[in-house]
């Protein structure tokens, strides 16, 4: 399995590699609410391996078939996972082993999610759709956010400049431990956290919604200190639990783009054994 690889991280985002535009083409932007999306609503939960091969799946077909997709999902087990190009050292594996957490490398960059109590998303679709990787990384949080704001929160898309570190005496390290342009915040704390790989004419977007629970968990797990969070999440911001199915309806509803529920198939099991690999998984 070959895939673009990504830019050097910043925050959770992964510039796309590989080549400037598209071939050096000029086409003009297509309006996103014109593709014809498909729809994959997953609340049973799935492996980090299989939600990895099955969000490759989606950017292969993207980029094939031109098509755009949605996928709205979660882990189970809980999982944690890198990012494509993170250094893998800064891990405990022995701490890893005895805690029992699964580990999976994401084709996207960025740094280390812990995925327990969320809602996770996947775009995948032709870069022009959006007209560059950077639009597209905007638009979608800005119709993702819109879905946020109807569960009464005020979710506003954090400034192009990075925020400072929450505390200059350690290195920020996991994806909500800092924020930058266009990610999703409210009250200034980090609610979504995101990253993109591009492969040919099409790109990948996927990233979590904090429903509850802690990112402290990668803490336990790692080798160096590590600057505070700044998440937060949903139950915390509206002072009650917030269940992965209402969190999915709202954003469907923002979408509002004709979705469809496509017959996909599964992944092929190439795919989740080179997730699965820990000779990828612990590659850097």
């Amino acid at each position: 399995m070959q895939l673009t690889e990504g830019g050097p991280a910043r925050g959770c985002v992964a510039p796309a590699g590989g080549r400037a535009g598209l071939g050096g083409r000029r086409d003009p932007p297509t309006r996103p609410s014109a593709l014809p999306w498909g729809l994959l609503l997953e609340p049973q939960g799935r492996s980090g391996p299989e939600n990895m091969a099955v969000d490759v799946a989606l950017l292969e077909r993207a980029g094939r078939m031109g098509e755009a997709f949605l996928r709205l999902y979660r882990f189970d087990p809980a999982c944690l996972s890198l990012g494509r190009n993170e250094a893998a050292g800064g891990y405990d594996r022995a701490a890893i082993a005895r805690r029992g957490v699964d580990v999976v490398r994401r084709p996207t960059g960025g740094a280390a999610v812990w995925h327990e109590h969320e809602l996770t998303y996947a775009v995948a679709a032709p870069i022009v759709a959006f007209g560059g990787l950077r639009r597209a990384y905007k638009a979608i949080h800005a119709r993702l956010a819109t879905g946020l704001g109807t569960l009464g929160v005020s979710p506003t898309l954090a400034p192009d400049r990075p925020l400072a570190p929450s505390t200059a005496l350690s290195r920020p390290a996991g994806c909500f431990a800092g924020s930058v342009g266009g990610e999703i915040l409210v009250r200034a704390r980090k609610l979504v956290g995101s990253a993109q790989v591009r492969r040919g004419g099409a790109f990948l977007q996927h990233g979590s919604i904090l429903l509850d629970g802690s990112q402290e968990n990668i803490t336990a797990v790692s080798r160096k200190p590590h600057a505070a969070s700044t998440a937060t999440t949903l139950s915390a911001e509206l002072g009650r639990r917030v269940s992965w199915d209402e969190v999915a309806d709202a954003l469907l509803r923002a979408w509002d783009t004709g979705v469809t529920s496509p017959n996909l198939p599964q992944p092929p099991p190439t795919s989740i054994a080179w997730f699965s690999d820990p000779a990828w998984t612990w590659r850097r």
